[in-house]
């Protein structure tokens, strides 16, 4: 029997797993009362925005992947808000700038998590607004023991609170210190705008979706919309090294609402994987996917040796390639960049020497385009700005700003994975009446005219948020995800590969050794790329290694326990068996269920 971290979760009950152990246990105990898979994961992600707001918040966004018992096909709960109407290339030009900042009002798009959570709750949902509210308001209102990272994460922005971000600095450095590690920490303005929701629901009627939508509109329309207006003229230092205003505008915030849609699905091995749209990075897993088969061999799928890391490895550097030349909210070619016969062309220039090029595709001889700063090649970066980027683990296993996850199954079969991020309290000054700040998810738009992923006024940013659910014989088995930014579908195919293929359970997947490369143009500022560099948790077999470097990786050895956050629930359709896993790593995330 292999030693696993923690069992995996075994039950016919229901199944939670998040990156924190609050959020879980606030999705279990909405379960436990009686409410289904999507009471709980928006009463989890509202508690999610108070315990991990380094790493989400309210003005952030949420993509999510859900199946319902009565319609058990895969929608995709779209909580990506758009660029603001004022958000052109010329605009930004007119200001001196090349790049969208990191942070800042300016980088700011439209808040689209809150908007989603509570459409999902009209729609999916059981329970009355303030019952699934109520765990966020208590621990925002009473306060919560704060993990160490949230500290840390003011620490690196300290001297930028005190100078320039004041309310941000009046939230997070009350006696003139970031918090500590387990400190008691409230948030009472953000109580009280969750109060000031649900009190919104309640003066409009008695039936719960008309509450809901009386909650939206006091948030897209009403004194959320108003707050975020006036607060946006402000301008605040950003990351471009000077101080600009924002551009959402209450206009903005009205126009937008959170929707449905169909996702993108691959058919693999027996299994149906569903992914966001192209508009989003998700695609890359099932492009990779198809890469792998084409290749034809079973060394591919088998993520501890050197042969199938160096496969898996370069299918990933070649769909990447096509995520920087082809994805965007627009027109994409996805039928030919998901087709069997493209993937055999990628899969043939897979060879046994590790690329270090940036190779995209002509899917249907369509000729790609590259924004001109990948093509000049964007140096390394010398070190970090503690306030921008979503997301990446350094070698020392340290995180910055990144992401949360979400998975939740319910004993009926409802199953749902999300993952929420943006609205970093370190990416934008807080808006003290409302509590947490806006996001900086502009920064993924290129200020360049004519690229799938070009920054254009109502148009979503190329988000790297990527959840995952996998069905079988037309019936939801996992959903899972990881924070990440550009690592997370990364993370989440040797995942895939352990339990689909190898049969590993959930726990002994998550907890295999992680690998991910950065030879690829990096989704956030400043845009930069490392050619032919691997990073691999150091636990990794020293043989492998050696042979990864036989291959010509540039492997970089990251702390034994580093890389990803996973989450994943499953449900067996012909038993009623539920499970569900964690991540060990980071030591917060953990799931619960019976």
């Amino acid at each position: 029997m292999t030693f696993t971290t923690r069992p995996t979760l075994q039950g016919t009950f229901g199944m939670v797993s998040s990156t924190h152990w609050l959020a879980s246990q606030t999705a279990m105990g909405v379960l436990e009362r009686g409410g289904n898979a999507f009471d709980a994961a928006v009463a989890a992600g509202f508690v999610l925005h108070v315990v991990e707001p380094h790493l989400n918040g309210p003005g952030g966004e949420v993509p999510a992947i859900v199946a319902t018992v009565r319609d058990p096909a895969p929608r995709v709960l779209c909580g990506q808000g758009p660029a603001p109407a004022g958000a052109t290339i010329a605009h930004f030009r007119s200001l001196g700038m090349a790049l969208v900042p990191g942070s800042g009002p300016l980088a700011a798009v439209v808040p689209g998590a809150v908007d989603a959570w509570l459409l999902l709750l009209r729609d999916h949902g059981t329970l009355r607004l303030a019952d699934v509210l109520e765990p966020a308001i208590g621990y925002a209102g009473a306060g919560h023991p704060l993990v160490g990272r949230v500290g840390e994460t003011v620490a690196a922005v300290q001297s930028l609170f005190e100078e320039d971000w004041h309310t941000s600095a009046a939230l997070w450095l009350r006696n003139g210190s970031p918090p500590m590690a387990g400190e008691m920490f409230a948030n009472p303005a953000y109580a009280r705008t969750l109060r000031r929701l649900v009190n919104a629901g309640r003066t409009v009627g008695a039936d719960r979706e008309t509450e809901i939508e009386a909650a939206r509109r006091a948030w897209r329309e009403g004194f959320v919309a108003d707050a975020v207006d006036r607060f946006s003229r402000i301008p605040f230092q950003d990351s471009s090294g000077r101080p600009h205003a924002g551009l959402v505008t209450g206009a903005d915030m009205a126009a937008y609402a959170a929707s449905w849609e169909e996702p993108v699905t691959l058919d693999w091995h027996g299994y149906s994987v569903a992914k966001t749209g192209f508009w989003g990075q998700g695609p890359v897993l099932l492009e990779t996917l198809s890469i792998l088969d084409a290749l034809d061999d079973p060394r591919g799928y088998e993520p501890a040796t050197a042969a199938g890391i160096h496969a898996q490895v370069e299918a990933l550097k070649l769909a990447f390639a096509d995520r920087e030349a082809w994805y965007g909210d627009g027109d994409v070619p996805g039928k030919l960049l998901l087709s069997a016969g493209y993937a055999r062309d990628r899969a043939a220039l897979i060879s046994a020497r590790a690329s270090t090029e940036l190779r995209p595709g002509r899917p249907g001889g369509a000729e790609p385009r590259l924004p001109a700063r990948v093509v000049a090649g964007a140096a390394r970066r010398a070190g970090l700005d503690a306030t921008t980027g979503e997301p990446t683990v350094r070698a020392d296993g340290v995180t910055r700003g990144d992401t949360c996850h979400l998975d939740v199954v319910d004993r009926w079969g409802n199953m749902i994975s999300a993952t929420p991020s943006g609205g970093w309290l370190q990416s934008s000054p807080t808006i003290p009446e409302l509590g947490f700040p806006l996001g900086s998810r502009l920064q993924m738009f290129w200020l360049e005219e004519g690229l799938a992923s070009s920054l254009a006024p109502g148009r979503r940013p190329r988000t790297t948020l990527s959840p995952t659910m996998v069905h079988r014989d037309g019936e939801p088995v996992l959903a899972c995800g990881t924070p990440g930014g550009d690592q997370q579908d990364q993370w989440q195919l040797p995942f895939l590969l352990r339990h689909l293929v190898g049969g590993q359970s959930l726990q002994e997947a998550i907890d295999a050794p992680a690998w991910h490369t950065v030879s690829l143009p990096k989704s956030f500022y400043p845009r930069d790329m490392e050619p032919g560099v691997l990073v691999v948790e150091e636990r990794l077999d020293r043989d492998v290694l050696a042979a990864l470097r036989g291959y010509g990786h540039e492997v970089r050895l990251s702390g034994p326990w580093s890389l990803g956050r996973l989450c994943a629930v499953a449900r067996d359709p012909g038993t009623g068996l539920l499970s569900a896993g964690a991540n060990p790593r980071a030591m917060q995330g953990y799931a619960c269920g019976r």
